[in-house]
């Protein structure tokens, strides 16, 4: 067998990378283009965090708190110091003076109190697997086994893990402050009005599990210095975010420190915090002079990646006869952990506004109390609130279609927003721009085979099938493209919505785009080489995108919330057309025309009616050698652009789930999905396509396989993947996905956002498909994840 030569391998998929596949319109936008760097990722030329190495290099290895709750009486680090290998140890006391807190960046509410929350502790501990010491050897086994020559005493104090009894009086207390950690509401409308003598009440609890991220590189950090600046290399969503609140936690000047984002595997939100071993590893190498470098492990990150989700939520509908919604009471318990990181408090709210969704009511009520736990702490998960709101209300809808013994899908449109009402503003005071959810349904619908499975189902139910089948229905809109800056600036967040992008020309005619937003997995190169593509008339393959990196691309607030595209690929459109601006001045001096004669298309000013014309790469190399410029025009096109729309983006849908309930089992097998998306305007169907499959394989995850579990003393069961059940492709479905397009009038792209709603659709549609099919036995509701064990459990509970 002949061995391959993996510079061959990445230069035959780079060539097949060039290949379009069938769609779009002749154009680069709207074709499904394979991703370009994908030929580096899939042959293991990659960049990831660890896989770097520095002269001198350290690893360092933190030791971890067993017990969910205790004072630190002694840390002794000098048995760890003699040991082979070890270069330094250190507990907390030693950077007490140095470390800060780390920040918490959306204070939400007057009321929230924001501890201190110290990189490595020091006088107490607060959940399993905060960072009490650490040793700093010549590899990272060295440093782990001389951690067990670490001795620390603790005190135990009592943990608190229910959010129900740590509000109770007299609980135990994870900060001296109070448990409570902000309370915030917000109403709309009459809500005692539409309550008051309404023919239909609906009132239900449903639990959001706490969730573990789980991306495919686990975190690592590798810090270095020359002198009085430092690089950081970490494994994150935010480098422009991290580099400013690096400088604001450790006091280091920003212009000082330079973060690297290399190749990142997954985030989901995970990345997008700043953590105690990215601090951490900056000081350390402050003080030793030396690289230094962590890695964490799964189990290690099971502990210590933030959490998601985690919550309580009460929901009360108030609706007339005919099934059309009066009003909507939300009550909500939201589980902090022990300190708020980055955004924490801010992802309940982030959900305020949805609770409503696409539906049309009198009044609405929205309340949140955030509940210290003695737990680790949870933020943004993938989707970040919203996900949480489409459940409950999409959840509740089934409820009320039950209730009335409507059709699931005709309760919908009974209240839902008709695409000629749009623009729209909701009880909760969004507007929606554009959308059409009669269209995205009923494509659904037909391909679903609605009807035909709604008969099947009747059949099962009349013959006493052991096996039924349910129908799971969600309709969904969401709030992403995170950025306008004004709108975060009302909702007290730390920082704005705006996205950079620069546009080099280069002298040859090749274009180099750099971007604020930081990928890790999206395929923004590809997708920003084809926006660029078509502005500018240059061939896809002349462009490469750079990122990630603070040195190179100066100005950004990331990735997160859906935003790259919808904010970061319009700061780069616009930076194309300042391209062109400068480039038709230019044309127009050369050819010895007004710049109003100019034509541009095909990559080329033309003037009308001559042959006349100057390409954009002509144009390129005569701004280089600048030996003949238009008066006031400086040489070269660079050009760059910062964009902050005036509205967030709503994409929507429909996503429909047929589910096969062994009652004797409990077991639930996914039959068929459906998934059509509203996402706006679509650069490219193939990366669209794969963010989809994503997204709904993680909702399905949570819906039926996924669960962070601790004990009554605080400690994390699930700390292995063992332990955490996370499906693989085996056991998922074929999603059957399709699209309707209204575009969003809230930037000239017209795009929408897509990395999110698969989540935020999926896991209500699963979980409605199971309690449809049990709900003739008088069930309407089994907790996540809908394991087989849950499902007995509720059949057996209504058998006795």
């Amino acid at each position: 067998m002949t061995e391959l030569d993996p510079g061959l391998v990445g230069e035959q998929i780079a060539e097949s990378d060039q290949i379009s596949e069938p769609g779009g319109t002749g154009g680069e936008i709207g074709r499904s283009r394979r991703r370009k760097e994908d030929a580096r990722l899939l042959t293991g030329h990659t960049r990831w965090t660890d896989n770097l190495v520095q002269p001198g290099m350290l690893y360092v290895m933190f030791l971890r708190s067993p017990m969910a709750h205790a004072r630190i009486t002694r840390v002794d680090v000098s048995g760890a110091r003699g040991l082979p290998g070890v270069f330094a140890a250190f507990s907390g006391q030693d950077f007490a003076d140095e470390q800060g807190s780390l920040p918490c960046a959306w204070p939400v509410s007057e009321d929230i109190v924001i501890p201190d929350h110290p990189p490595m502790a020091v006088s107490e501990v607060r959940y399993v697997g905060e960072a009490v010491a650490c040793v700093v050897a010549t590899d990272r086994y060295r440093a782990a086994d001389a951690l067990e020559a670490i001795e620390v005493d603790y005190e135990p104090l009592p943990a608190v893990v229910d959010m129900n009894d740590a509000l109770t009086e007299g609980s135990p207390k994870v900060h001296e402050a109070g448990n409570q950690a902000f309370t915030a509401k917000i109403t709309s409308g009459d809500i005692e009005a539409a309550f008051r003598d309404a023919p239909v009440l609906i009132d239900r609890t449903y639990i959001q599990q706490r969730l573990i991220p789980s991306a495919m590189e686990p975190r690592a950090v590798l810090a270095s210095t020359d002198g009085d600046g430092f690089t950081l290399w970490t494994s994150t969503q935010i480098p422009h975010v991290l580099r400013v609140m690096l400088a604001v936690t450790t006091g280091i000047p920003e212009h000082k420190i330079r973060v690297v984002a290399p190749d990142v595997g997954g985030g989901f939100g995970s990345k997008l915090q700043v953590t105690a071993e990215e601090v951490l590893c900056l000081l350390l190498t402050r003080r030793l002079g030396r690289p230094v470098k962590w890695t964490e492990s799964r189990s290690e990150g099971n502990l210590t990646v933030h959490h998601g989700r985690d919550q309580i939520q009460h929901i009360r509908v108030a609706a007339e006869s005919d099934g059309r919604i009066r009003g909507l009471q939300v009550d909500l318990l939201a589980d902090m952990g022990a300190y708020l990181m980055l955004v924490t408090p801010g992802i309940p709210m982030l959900g305020a506004a949805l609770y409503n969704a696409i539906y049309k009511m009198d009044a609405y009520e929205f309340g949140c109390t955030g509940v210290f736990t003695t737990k680790m702490p949870t933020d943004a998960y993938r989707g970040a609130g919203r996900p949480e709101a489409t459940y409950a209300i999409e959840r509740v809808m089934d409820e009320l279609a039950a209730e009335l013994g409507l059709d699931p899908v005709e309760v919908r449109r009974r209240n839902w927003i008709r695409h000629e009402e749009f623009p729209y503003t909701t009880i909760a005071g969004l507007t929606y721009d554009s959308g059409n959810y009669e269209a995205a349904t009923d494509r659904a619908m037909a391909l679903f085979g609605y009807d035909k499975l709604r008969a099947e189902q009747a059949d099962r139910r009349d013959r006493g099938d052991p096996v039924q089948l349910g129908i799971g229905v969600s309709i969904y809109t969401e709030m992403c493209g995170l950025a306008p800056s004004r709108l975060l600036g009302e909702s007290n967040y730390g920082a704005g919505g705006w996205e950079h992008g620069t546009i080099r020309m280069l002298p040859t005619g090749k274009v180099e785009v750099i971007t604020g937003t930081s990928p890790h997995g999206q395929g923004h190169v590809t997708a920003w080489s084809q926006i660029v593509a078509d502005t500018l008339g240059v061939p896809f393959e002349d462009i490469t995108v750079l990122h990630g990196d603070t040195a190179i691309s100066h100005k950004g607030m990331d990735t997160y919330g859906s935003r790259s595209l919808v904010v970061g690929g319009v700061a780069v459109l616009q930076a194309c057309e300042k391209v062109k601006d400068k480039a038709r001045k230019l044309a127009a001096h050369l050819l010895e025309c007004s710049p109003e004669d100019l034509e541009f298309a095909e990559g080329a000013f033309q003037v009308r009616g001559t042959d006349s014309r100057k390409t954009i790469q002509e144009l390129a190399f005569a701004a280089f050698t600048a030996h003949s410029l238009p008066e006031g025009v400086e040489a070269g096109l660079d050009s760059d652009s910062t964009f902050d729309p005036d509205n967030y983006s709503f994409p929507h849908g429909t996503h429909l789930c047929a589910v096969e309930v062994d009652t004797e089992t409990g077991m639930s097998k996914i039959r068929s999905y459906v998934a059509v998306d509203d996402v706006g305007k679509v650069i490219n169907p193939l990366i669209v396509d794969g963010q989809v499959h994503g997204g709904i394989a993680q909702g399905i995850a949570q819906a039926l396989y996924e669960e962070a579990v601790y004990d009554a003393e605080g400690n994390l069961l699930t700390t292995t993947m063992a332990d955490y059940l996370l499906p693989s492709a085996a056991d998922l479905p074929t999603f059957v996905t399709d699209r309707t397009e209204t575009p969003a009038t809230s930037n000239p792209l017209g795009v929408k956002g897509v990395g999110e709603a698969g989540t935020i659709a999926s896991t209500p549609a699963v979980v409605n498909a199971i309690v449809d099919a049990l709900r003739p036995r008088g069930i309407h509701d089994v907790q996540m994840p809908c394991t087989p064990e849950r499902v007995w459990r509720a059949l057996e509970g209504v058998r006795r």
